[in-house]
């Protein structure tokens, strides 16, 4: 029978436990594969946000002698955010390890560290909840949202810097109109980089994250079947990669992406009849801050991604738990360039 004086020893410890979580690489997928939330550790519990509006003019001739025009300074502004924070927990109780050690030449420590692998790294694990969370959070904030589990909205970006959002555009797929594809999608790229405020570089390109819906009647339509009809690979957009279920094409200079959200259908998912525009590879746009961790030896320290705290029941020794904590917000400083579409009937 396993002894809980087992979980004193060193592989146990906070300092242990949160750099195995460092080690093991976090593997995204769908908008953190497009890694395009810059990590911020900062050391604080709250982000600010300093912006200045700057602004080009014409200069009007003038004679010889006399004063020119003036040039006005552009005004800062700062908008503070309060980094919320994520707790999820794990209790191995002494009944549970209760003759854990039936029979073979493993150690104590050795079924013990297995037990606690699986529970935070494995794949129903504590770490597996949070990354699931963060993406559950990245989806919002290409949306403009910081939302809590329950869809609450924390913080809305438009708000909060005062940006008026742009109404939702609308597609008519259904119709099949020969050639009225891409004067929308021109008109998509036009605003995005005109509203990004410099940040809109030659390398930036354009995604658009589509719900099964609107994947399926866009790569139907006609325009999209007769830009891939003369390709070598035609026979990609009748079954292989592009246009196929889950998977992206390029398409009008925007990448176009089934998104797969969770197996509900509804937890982190592009409603099926939408699209969702936003910029990769745009410098400051996306931010993902890190809050400190609340131990002291986290105290004041640029924040990590993940932590975990082990806690013993030191009073009746009959169980032994884990924490993890993150302290993540995800944030778009220029919603102004996030754009929305739909399927119109």
């Amino acid at each position: 029978m396993v002894s809980l004086d087992v979980f004193h020893q060193d592989p146990f410890s906070t300092i242990q436990l949160t750099t195995a979580v460092q080690r093991n690489p976090y593997q995204p997928t769908g908008i953190g594969e497009l890694n395009i939330f810059e990590p911020d550790p900062i050391r604080t519990t709250a982000l600010a946000i300093e912006q200045r509006q700057g602004k080009l003019i014409l200069i009007p001739f003038s004679d010889r002698g006399e004063e020119g025009t003036q040039r006005t300074t552009e005004k800062r502004q700062a908008f503070y955010f309060d980094v919320p924070r994520l707790l999820h927990d794990d209790t191995i109780y002494a009944n549970e390890i209760q003759n854990i050690r039936a029979f073979g030449t493993e150690t104590e420590l050795m079924q013990l560290e297995t037990e606690v692998a699986r529970r935070l790294s494995g794949p129903t694990g504590l770490t597996a909840s949070m990354e699931y969370t963060w993406e559950y959070q990245r989806l919002a904030a290409i949306q403009g949202l910081c939302l809590d589990a329950d869809g609450t909205v924390k913080f809305n970006f438009f708000n909060e810097f005062q940006i008026t959002q742009a109404a939702e555009i609308g597609f008519n797929l259904a119709a099949a109109t020969a050639n009225s594809l891409r004067p929308i999608c021109n008109g998509i790229v036009r605003t995005m980089a005109r509203k990004s405020q410099g940040a809109f570089l030659p390398s930036t390109r354009v995604f658009g994250l589509a719900g099964d819906a609107f994947y399926d009647e866009f790569v139907n339509h006609p325009d999209v079947i007769r830009t891939f009809v003369n390709w070598s690979d035609a026979q990609e957009i009748r079954g292989g990669s592009a246009g196929a279920a889950f998977k992206s094409f390029e398409f009008a200079g925007i990448t176009w992406l089934n998104y797969r959200g969770s197996d509900d259908t509804s937890t982190i998912a592009i409603p099926t009849d939408k699209v969702k525009f936003f910029p990769v590879g745009a410098p400051g746009v996306f931010r993902v801050a890190y809050a400190p961790g609340e131990a002291f030896e986290w105290v004041n320290t640029p924040g990590k991604p993940i932590y975990i705290i082990p806690i013993f029941d030191r009073d009746r020794r009959s169980w032994w738990k884990m924490e993890a904590y993150s302290y993540p917000l995800h944030i778009c400083t220029r919603p102004e360039v996030l754009l929305s579409g739909r399927a119109e009937a």
